[in-house]
């Protein structure tokens, strides 16, 4: 099931505020893309200052479901994304890392 930036999905939906560094997003998912008790494997491309990744965990848990493992292709893990995850209690896997700024 897709999550999304605000107004970017065609049914209706339901979202979750969060801050970045810079302002603050939204992100949405659809109304009954998830229900109560569902397991859930966060997927995305990168995974840098987490912000995104832990919104979406946050609206996945609001949701009812459970957030099993945050996977993503690309970490840069001086973003500290990764050890934002991991306090929260999220197991986090990368096929790779790109160190540095």
């Amino acid at each position: 099931m897709p999550i999304r930036k605000q107004g970017k999905l065609p049914a209706e939906a339901v979202g979750h505020d969060y801050q970045l560094e810079y302002g603050q997003d939204r992100i949405e998912i659809h109304v009954d893309a998830i229900e109560p008790g569902d397991r859930v494997l966060v997927l995305d491309d990168l995974i840098a200052t987490g912000g995104t990744a832990e919104a979406a965990s946050q609206l996945i848990r609001k949701m009812g479901g459970t957030v099993v493992e945050c996977c993503f292709i690309i970490d840069l893990p001086d973003a500290g994304g990764r050890k934002r995850l991991q306090q929260q209690g999220l197991n986090v896997f990368s096929l790779c890392e790109f160190e540095g700024d």
